[in-house]
């Protein structure tokens, strides 16, 4: 699909950093035995002092709310389709984030919260609190661009580190509302870093940052590329100035090994690994099939 955006040139200074190569580990899922997770839901409804109250100051004006974010979704993702977004086709979770870092909104585009990795959630929310946290008004990082300098001996190492998640607020029940309007991390600051592709912060078409988009439940690629095509389809994408050689926040793919030392090095200093051809093509493509800048 061709998308007739206005684009905008930019150019940023690239800069190097270390090498080293990393692999993104996915942690195995464990079920609750129904006793337990009764109880957890009785503790949600029953004790409500003890709940994290909803942040006073969130801010969702001009963000989707669940209605326009689950369309957006289930426009681009096809659950078994692994040709439109590379990866493995399957359903997914996005979390929108206002500027402060806040839920405003979660959906998922299977039937159920358990039609995509459950695991995948707080991910996603992660993602989104990521990309809004590092990125200013003039400048966007992805969460894919974020990916190299936090390597071991580059810059940014160790900053996964500095925003914990609040698990205690990401895994109240009842879990069914997870991905509803009810979502109970909705109006919290949840916290959390991730350092690999599904992230992206969200730019009005006057080109204000209001917060972020978070994806997960597939290749961490084909996150990136869903994540982009949500966000153009809110019309949220008039990102000022990035990294990549296009001046905006895409991906890079320019990992290597270099043969004298056998380390991997990213010429850029922001590289992402690659999962899939199909995802790096799509995203290669971005400057003609989604271009960044406010629809016309």
């Amino acid at each position: 699909m061709l998308s007739f955006r206005r684009r905008r040139a930019h150019s940023f200074p690239g800069r190097l950093a270390g090498a080293v190569a990393a692999a993104v580990v996915f942690a195995a899922l464990s079920s609750t035995p129904p006793a337990q997770a009764q109880s957890a839901d009785d503790e949600a409804t029953q004790a409500p002092a003890e709940r994290p109250a909803p942040a006073s100051d969130i801010d969702c004006s001009g963000l989707p709310d669940h209605r326009a974010l689950a369309a957006a979704l289930k426009k681009i993702v096809t659950p078994g389709d692994t040709e439109t977004n590379g990866g493995l086709g399957n359903n997914m979770w996005a979390v929108v984030v206002d500027r402060s870092g806040a839920v405003c909104t979660v959906a998922h585009s299977g039937d159920s919260f358990d039609a995509q990795w459950p695991g995948s959630r707080a991910i996603a929310a992660s993602k989104a609190f990521t990309a809004n946290a590092f990125s200013l008004k003039g400048f966007a990082l992805s969460t894919a661009n974020l990916f190299w300098p936090s390597m071991p001996r580059n810059s940014l190492y160790g900053l996964e580190t500095s925003n914990p998640i609040r698990p205690e607020a990401v895994y109240r029940g009842p879990a069914t509302s997870w991905g509803t309007e009810a979502d109970p991390i909705v109006g919290q600051r949840i916290g959390g870093i991730t350092l690999f592709a599904g992230g992206l912060a969200l730019y009005t078409p006057k080109g204000d940052l209001i917060g972020g988009l978070g994806l997960s439940g597939d290749q961490s690629c084909t996150d990136h590329v869903i994540a982009w095509k949500v966000r153009h389809t809110l019309n949220l994408d008039n990102v000022p100035k990035g990294v990549s050689p296009d001046g905006d926040d895409n991906i890079i793919y320019d990992l290597s090994v270099d043969p004298g030392s056998g380390q991997t090095k990213s010429a850029s200093g922001y590289g992402h690994p690659t999962c899939s051809p199909g995802a790096t093509e799509i995203a290669k493509n971005f400057p003609s099939t989604f271009p960044t800048g406010p629809e016309e």
